[in-house]
Order: C-alpha cells, then structure tokens, then sequence
C-alpha cells in the first residue's frame, strides 16, 4: 500500500497516511479537524532513459559475452605441412 502526504489547510502540520490506492482521499486533520490536501512527494526511484530505474546496484558489471551460433560448424584441419599431405593422399 502506498503511503501519502496530507497538509492541513489551518494548524499547517504535515503527516503521512497508509492507504489503499482504491481508498478516498482524507478531508479532514487528525490533530484539528480542520480540511486537509494531499501533497505531491518524490518518489523512491529515478525514472530513466532505457531503463526502469536508476541505483547504484550492478553499475560495475562486466560486459556481457556474445553467445556463440551453435550451427557454426568447426572449420576442416588443414595440414600443416606436405608430409601430412603426401599421408593423406597416399591413404585416400
């Protein structure tokens, strides 16, 4: 449940309230009686770029690896010299 900020309109105190989001909002001061408004407060988290949210958490990562395409098939040995070429051609 989210918590909310109220003002009141005469003793000016500000206090905080947990509610429902589906609940209505306060009309009047726990302390006076007197009407009270809800105030806007900053949230906990920065909305950002391509991100949902901006923290410290995972800011030095390493990059991730490149998955590697398993239908690559290994290229063919090729020899490394002609006495490996003269041994194949002779077993062919």
């Amino acid at each position: 449940m989210p918590i909310y900020e109220y003002q009141c309109e005469d003793c000016e105190i500000k206090f905080e309230m947990l509610q429902k989001i589906t609940a209505e909002p306060l009309k009047e001061c726990p302390e006076c009686n007197g009407p009270v408004h809800k105030l806007v407060s900053s949230t906990s988290f920065i909305l950002k770029g391509g991100g949902w949210y901006a923290t410290e958490y995972g800011k030095n990562r390493p990059p991730k690896e490149e998955k590697k395409d398993s239908k690559v098939k290994p290229a063919k040995k090729e020899p490394k010299n002609k006495t490996e070429t003269a041994k194949t051609a002779v077993a062919a």
